[in-house]
Formats: structure tokens, sequence, C-alpha cells
């Protein structure tokens, strides 16, 4: 089975070092392995100090490098979708050049990105895959996209496609511009499944972790405490915190940056009690520039010492459902954040919570798809969703 390592955090905290570092220990320990950036501002070549392409390009011994380009993914990915957009563009008269240009939407090239790791997946030539992602809200907001995209396969295509096979002409000569054509959606669906298949494999606890980088300052911390509550919240597994550039403790305490180490080994306890039990290790500031593998040998050294770094570090499940005193409980973890924090809505079996502006819609087991819900409270970051009493009666 392919391990599968997502690193993200805030820009600047050193994650693409932190990635590729990962990916290299790991080949050498014998890991068939490939480190891709999904971030449009591609750091990765210059981390290993080696150009790298659209196609995987090897680096080492058992190790390749990627760095997707955005119109290598549409026409890999979504060409049938592009050509039907151009169409729409070029209607009414606009430039072809032009029109063609225009069907690169925002979002396409990381969304293209993340897609490589199906197809890394099921291609079956790595061990494992290690993803430099883009900073943590531009992930976060690909990530959620299964939620949306799930709607529209099962509700809005289906619509589409019956309207555009019954009046498409009359609708094009009605409203002035062409309809999609069946392929078109069906090229849509094969795109919104790939993208589906992409959620299940980062969200499966037995396969993937992601990992967040940071840098013990103050808009770090933060940054990464909001990140590690969303990413339980779409039910992504987290299995390790990685604190970089950490100054060490007792050397030159009287000198230029001795408030900084001050100020690092006040918070570094502080943020390995907030991800009990997930693990935190830190990573050393290096008095020079850790590009190239033998650098980027020397950090993978320093963040996992003799430990593989495909290891899962912490095994635990973002929501579970549990009986409980005549009822039920869902059980979802949310740390950092507070009952006021979260909106609860309730239809049918389907349970959407949301966080700040994200929102994840979770389907509830048959057996409590009728059951009322009668309360929710938050216990030490974990939000608890009480099912009881009598489903009602089915009309018949």
């Amino acid at each position: 089975m392919t391990r599968i390592l997502l690193y993200t955090g805030k820009g600047g905290v050193g994650k693409t070092s932190i990635a590729a570092a990962t990916a290299l220990l790991s080949a050498q320990r014998g890991h068939r392995t490939i480190v891709l950036s999904t971030d449009i501002a591609h750091s990765l070549a210059d981390a290993f100090d080696q150009p790298l392409g659209p196609e995987p390009t090897p680096l080492a011994e058992n190790l390749w490098g990627q760095e997707p380009d955005v119109y290598h993914n549409i026409g890999r990915y979504w060409s049938t979708i592009q050509r039907y957009m151009a169409e729409l563009f070029s209607w009414r008269g606009l430039d072809e050049v032009l029109a063609e240009e225009m069907t690169v939407l925002p979002g396409m090239d990381e969304l293209g990105n993340l897609l490589w790791i199906a197809d890394h997946v099921e291609s079956g030539a790595y061990d494992v895959i290690v993803v430099d992602a883009a900073p943590t809200g531009e992930t976060l907001r690909l990530l959620s996209l299964p939620e949306a995209s799930r709607w529209w396969i099962e509700r809005i295509a289906p619509i589409g496609r019956r309207v555009s096979r019954v009046g498409r002409p009359m609708l094009e000569r009605i409203i002035g511009v062409p309809m999609p054509r069946d392929e078109v959606f069906a090229a849509a669906e094969r795109l919104l499944n790939r993208l589906d298949k992409v959620h299940r494999l980062l969200a499966d606890p037995e396969r993937s972790s992601v990992r967040i980088a940071l840098n013990l300052e103050k808009l770090s911390i933060v940054e990464a405490q909001r990140s590690f509550t969303y990413f339980h919240l779409f039910g992504y597994p987290a299995d390790l915190v990685v604190c970089n550039r950490v100054l060490p403790s007792g050397k030159d305490s009287d000198g230029s940056f001795a408030n900084l180490r001050a100020t690092q080994q006040r918070y570094l306890p502080e943020v390995v009690a907030q991800y009990a039990p997930v693990p935190v290790r830190t990573v050393p500031q290096f008095d020079r520039e850790m590009i190239g593998l033998e650098r980027l040998a020397e950090i993978g050294r320093a963040l996992f010492g003799d430990d593989d770094p495909t290891t899962f570090f912490y095994k635990g499940r973002p929501y579970r459902v549990h009986a409980e005193n005549g009822g039920h409980v869902l059980e979802v973890a949310l740390p950092f954040t507070s009952r006021e924090d979260v909106s609860i809505q309730r239809d049918g079996d389907e349970l959407q919570l949301q966080v700040d502006g994200l929102r994840r819609t979770i389907v509830l087991p048959r057996a409590l798809m009728d059951v009322p819900t009668t309360s929710a409270k938050m216990d030490d970051g974990v939000l608890r969703i009480r099912f009881e009493g009598r489903a009602p009666a089915r009309k018949h």
C-alpha cells in the first residue's frame, strides 16, 4: 500500500525543505519515493538545487521529484472541458487564442497538481508519495472541493444532461450560447470522481498522514492550530507537527538571538502540550543554506534520527460513532475550537458542520438517519453530538 505524507503550513516556515528532506531520507531507507509539489509557486527544485519538470524526474537512488505544470495538467485531465469552454468564449467572436487562455480558471493548476496523487498510487511505481502542499489556506480550499463535487455529480449533472439532450438546439437559440454536450458532462464527472478519489486516499488513516510545519512564533503557531482544526473537520488524519528553525538552548544566551531563543523556549512546551497526543518534533536552525542533497540529508537526520520517516507517529480517528446510555454519540475532533465557533445543521442523513468559513458534510450512518439530534457540546477539543429517541414513523 502506497504511503502518502502531505506537508503543509504557513508560507515561509520551511515546509518545502522538510518535505524534500523527508522524501530523501525515505529513499535512503529503501522506499521508492516521489516528492510532488502542489504549490503553484514551486520551490522544490530550488530545495534540491536540481531542475524538475511536469513529469517525475530522477533525483537520486529511489527518489523522484515533480513540479506539475498547469497546461500539462489541462491536457491530461480536462481537455474535453477546455474545448467546450473555449467554444463558449469564442461563440461571440472572442479571439481563439484569448479564448483558450481564458479557459485556465483560478485554482485549476493547484487542482491538477493534487490529481497526480491518485495517478501515482494507481501506477504502483512508488512506495511513498511526499506532497509539498500549497500554504494551508489554498490546500484546505482544494481539499474541501469533494464535498461540493458530490452535490454536482448526484443532483446537478443528471438534470443538466436531461435538459441538454431534450432541448439543446432550442436552448442554444434562446440563450445564444452553446450548451454542453453529453461528453462534457461525462468529462466533468470523471474529473470530480477523480478528485473524490484523492479525498478518499488522503482521508484513509491506514495510508495517509498530514504533517504540519510551523515556526515557534505567534502568527505561525496560531495558523497551525487553525489548520489542524480544519484538517480534522474534513477528516484528514494528522500524525506529526514539526517545529522548524529552532535555536539550540543554552548557547550564546546573551547574544544577538537571546530574545528569539527565549521566545522559542517559552512556546515549545506549549505547542507540545496543545497537540498531544500528536507528537511534536523539532528541526534546528542551521548556520548555512540548506539546499542540495547533502544538506537536505542533514535536515532529515535531525528530524527523524534513526526512525523511518514513513512511520505512523500517531493514529487517531477524526470522528467516530458509539453507543452511550441508550443513545448514540457522534464525536468529531475539533481541537482549538469552542462550541460557539461551530455551526451545526441537520438535513436528513447529512450533518453539516461549519467552522469559520469552512463547511464539512458528514453522511450519517444508516442507523442514525432518522434519529433526532438532542444535544451538542465541546469536551476537550471534541464535539459530541447526541442522537436519542425514536425515529419518526415513515409514511407509506
